[in-house]
């Protein structure tokens, strides 16, 4: 792991999504070949996107962590907005891909977000989820 980056734990976990108002989160683990092979990706993202935080959870490490967010493969990118989950994709992306994320989850209104968002919990609360 480089400087670049944050080894997020469920010690760390809240306080750093709390604190950044963008989060990248890669949950992966040392035996898994794709993970092993977006890691220079995700280091070179990071390296690239300076005023981004990118975290990485270690799924053995930290597998409750994993389980809150429910990941059944990994490696799994997921992107934090505000403290809301606005992207999250099992499988190594590409780094066009990833730039591609990145500049796509920059752009994103993050008032439209939580209106969405809001609107999605009232229509499930009035559906008795």
């Amino acid at each position: 792991m480089s400087s670049s980056t944050v080894e997020l734990t469920k010690e760390n976990f809240d306080q750093t999504v709390m604190d950044n108002d963008f989060v990248l989160i890669d949950f992966w683990a040392s035996w898994c070949g794709p993970c092993r092979q977006f890691a220079p990706v995700y280091e070179k993202a990071a390296e690239d996107n300076p005023d981004l935080v990118f975290g990485k959870v270690d799924t053995e490490a930290q597998p409750e962590l994993a389980a809150a967010f429910g990941i059944q493969s990994i490696p799994t990118l997921m992107i934090v907005r505000d403290r809301v989950a606005v992207f999250a994709q099992p499988g190594a992306l590409p780094e066009a891909a990833l730039t591609d994320v990145i500049g796509q989850a920059r752009g994103l209104d993050m008032d439209e977000v939580r209106k969405a968002v809001e609107a999605q919990q009232s229509k499930a609360e009035q559906n008795g989820e």
